[in-house]
């Protein structure tokens, strides 16, 4: 497929480099191709988003939703067909792929349920003949910037809110998954949206760079690494522009001796390895209590082992490649140099698939114990398989292991204890807590988001959205 740029309404080719979408399981087979979008172009996209803001925010909201209900239902009917080109494109499996597509369908209906719910609210005033109401309007043009790794589902709980409260657009999807972007974009555009309320430019960082740093842009909402969203942040803060960021997790799982054993193991598994680690609330610590630990772990190092790694397209298959080159190279070393710093590793496999598939950019599933929480592996984000394990002597420990970290996006507690569950809600420092299922997992309705070094700014999703996506006017409203 040739990819091209939504720009005031019209799809077209960029100005800038050349390049191509590769598929990571079959490198030398190609998704997608196109040119990038130019400094020039991004320009554009902003003074399309400009002029398109007044038209828009005075659009009713139920106008405005019912283009977000188009939308939905044309990616809805497209999930088995973009899945599997999300598979092709990105490396999870299939089934995942659809699953995402069909996320973002369910995402774009959510928001587009704006338009039933309050726009305001009416507060008793202490002086007799008036009101006070609180109201809402857009913030103006919204910067969206998105990872790879949710190619569809993460553009679509951003770009949705921003929409339907009344702001325009423009987004720089990751470069590596062109493909998803256009075409979320392309529903988005066929629901009737009008000329310069979406722009899509797909362009490498420096011309997402100037996109942060446009005069043009209200704000910046950001998926990626906590480096360059600091980064964004602080460029942002300079200029009075508000930045909502997901940044980085190094995320813990808690099993306690008196867990579910094997309800434990494959919500771990899970958390792990699926989507080959490469998420945000990924599981890439484990914490077990010693009086279980030997049997545990050893079960999820054998069940590591087991899984099947592959094509994503192929049937059977639960562990597709990372999603380039440089991110498996990242992973390599990243587990080499913790078993130099002491690690242990529990799994065994060292192949990865062969055949056509030798030049894909596969990583095996691994496990690796460690006696000390001094090695980087349990404190930097690899995103990768990979888990790193530790052991703790009691529940109080464990919580403790959990805690010590600078991230605070995700955590998993394996407990049939209520009052151990309630302990971990008043000692984990984090934006999403999970009793006895996976740390992955983000419901359209409830705020999504981390703490500490994982967030800055109002969260995503559900109700919290608004706060990002609008500002308030106090309005006091008094008769003659």
């Amino acid at each position: 497929m040739r990819l091209q740029h939504l720009v005031d309404g019209r799809w077209r080719d960029g100005a800038g480099a050349a390049y191509t979408d590769v598929n990571p399981a079959r490198p030398s087979r190609s998704v997608a191709a196109g040119t990038e979008a130019s400094a020039e172009d991004a320009v554009a996209a902003v003074a399309a988003a400009r002029r398109a803001a007044p038209g828009w925010s005075g659009t009713p909201y139920h106008e405005r939703a019912a283009v977000l209900v188009r939308a939905a239902a044309l990616v809805e009917a497209a999930a088995e067909r973009w899945g599997a080109e999300l598979a092709a494109e990105e490396g999870k499996t299939r089934p995942e792929g659809v699953g995402e597509v069909r996320r973002a369908a369910e995402i774009l209906r959510y928001c587009a349920g704006e338009a039933d719910r309050e726009a305001g609210e009416v507060y008793a005033s202490p002086r007799r003949g008036e009101r006070i109401l609180v109201t809402r309007r857009p913030v103006g043009v919204v910067l969206v910037v998105t990872p790879f790794n949710f190619p569809i589902a993460i553009p679509a709980w951003k770009i949705a809110p921003a929409l339907v409260h009344g702001n325009t657009v423009v987004w720089k999807p990751a470069s590596t998954v062109p493909l998803l972007a256009v075409r979320l974009a392309s529903a988005l555009h066929d629901a009737g949206l009008p000329p310069g309320v979406l722009n899509l430019v797909v362009a490498g960082g420096r011309t997402g760079g100037a996109l942060v740093h446009h005069p043009g842009v209200d704000a910046v909402t950001f998926t990626g690494s906590t480096a360059v969203g600091r980064a964004i942040a602080a460029s942002c803060a300079a200029r009075g522009v508000p930045v909502q960021a997901e940044m980085g997790g190094k995320n813990a799982a808690v099993v306690l001796a008196d867990a579910d054993l094997d309800l434990a193991a494959e919500q771990v598994l899970l958390g792990a390895f699926r989507s080959t680690g490469q998420k945000c609330t990924a599981t890439s610590r484990l914490v077990v209590e010693r009086a279980v630990a030997d049997e545990f772990v050893a079960e999820i190092a054998r069940r590591a082992d087991a899984l099947v790694v592959g094509d994503p397209l192929v049937d059977g298959v639960q562990m597709g490649p990372l999603v380039s080159a440089a991110a498996a190279e990242a992973v390599g070393a990243g587990v080499t140099a913790a078993v130099r710093q002491g690690a242990r590793p529990r799994t065994t496999r060292e192949h990865l698939p062969g055949g056509d598939l030798a030049e894909g950019f596969f990583a095996p599933p691994a496990v690796l114990e460690l006696d000390s929480t001094d090695p980087v592996i349990w404190r930097e984000e690899l995103f990768g398989p990979v888990l790193a394990v530790v052991r703790a002597a009691d529940p109080a420990t464990a919580f403790a292991l959990a805690a010590d970290s600078a991230y605070g996006l995700a955590a998993a507690v394996f407990t049939t204890d209520l009052g151990a569950a309630l302990d971990a809600v008043d000692t984990l420092d984090v934006g999403v807590l999970h009793v006895n299922s996976e740390t992955a997992g983000a419901d359209p309705h409830v705020p999504f988001g981390g703490a500490k070094h994982s967030g800055y700014g109002p969260k995503e999703q559900g109700r919290a959205s608004r706060e990002f996506f609008t500002h308030t006017t106090t309005v006091y409203l008094r008769g003659r």
